[in-house]
């Protein structure tokens, strides 16, 4: 009998931890948009934050989809049946990487790059007093440093994932022609077949999503930083777990509601 006043004591606090936090979340994203108001504060940080985001990621996003590309063009290959038409290589290494791995993969990797570097960046400012500062001066923080690296994201990681997307295809072509039996046209004919316009656009939308979680998360839990250098550790490490499993959530959403319009 008396674990029931227990059990019921610890699910209430749980429900309150739940709807505490999701409450700050979203006052930290109203504060985001009420940003929007001072372009002033934003803009110039925001051109820089796509350099760094974007441009500073293209080596390793093209590293990755190259080897991405390549190996699921190879798996492919060698999991035909006998008979199969070589042309259907193309259309499976299309599908997966501009479907899926592209923007998936990309994604999780610069949520490790760019997402824990935002969050060390924010948290370290708050440990060192900087962010209270710029409260002192009546200067909106969230505009300062939240906001632009928002924008950043929701603009350069469809950019990079576009690369990417280039770059897979390409690297399974090499691989395919160079190390197999497939010929160009026969993998030329599989990537036309069954394509639509959509199929990128459904790409691009994940990309996005992915972006905005990945900016809103780790910036969200580098403000909320504490406890000194610790702090930062922890808040570094607790954003990129929460951005990676976010961004898996998203693309099975995005999958659930958008899957039923890819096909031609």
């Amino acid at each position: 009998m008396t674990t029931t006043p227990a059990l019921l004591g610890f699910a209430t606090r749980r429900a309150r931890g739940i709807l505490t936090a999701l409450g700050t979340r979203g006052y930290f994203a109203r504060d985001v948009v009420r940003g929007l108001r001072e372009p002033a504060t934003w803009w110039p940080e925001w051109i820089r934050q796509m350099r760094r985001i974007g441009v500073d990621s293209v080596p390793l996003t093209v590293i990755v989809a190259a080897f991405l590309g390549g190996v699921t063009a190879f798996q492919t290959r060698y999991q035909l049946f006998p008979g199969v038409q070589l042309s259907v290589v193309g259309l499976i290494a299309r599908q997966s990487i501009v479907l899926e791995l592209g923007p998936l993969l990309t994604a999780l990797v610069l949520t490790g790059r760019v997402g824990a570097r935002m969050t060390a960046e924010i948290g370290t400012m708050r440990v060192t007093e900087q962010i209270d500062a710029l409260e002192t001066l009546s200067f909106d923080p969230i505009a300062y440093l939240a906001l632009p690296r928002f924008l950043a994201g929701l603009v350069m990681l469809p950019v990079l994932t576009i690369l990417a997307n280039a770059t897979a295809i390409f690297s399974a072509w090499a691989i395919l022609v160079t190390a197999t039996d497939v010929r160009t046209d026969d993998f030329l004919s599989g990537l036309r077949l069954a394509f639509t316009a959509f199929q990128v656009v459904y790409s691009l939308i994940k990309a996005t999503l992915f972006g905005a979680a990945i900016a809103f998360v780790c910036s969200f839990e580098g403000y909320r930083t504490e406890a000194g250098a610790e702090g930062v550790g922890r808040s570094t490490a607790l954003a990129v777990v929460i951005a990676s499993v976010s961004i898996l959530v998203l693309d099975a959403l995005v999958a659930a509601v958008l899957a039923p319009f890819i096909q031609a």
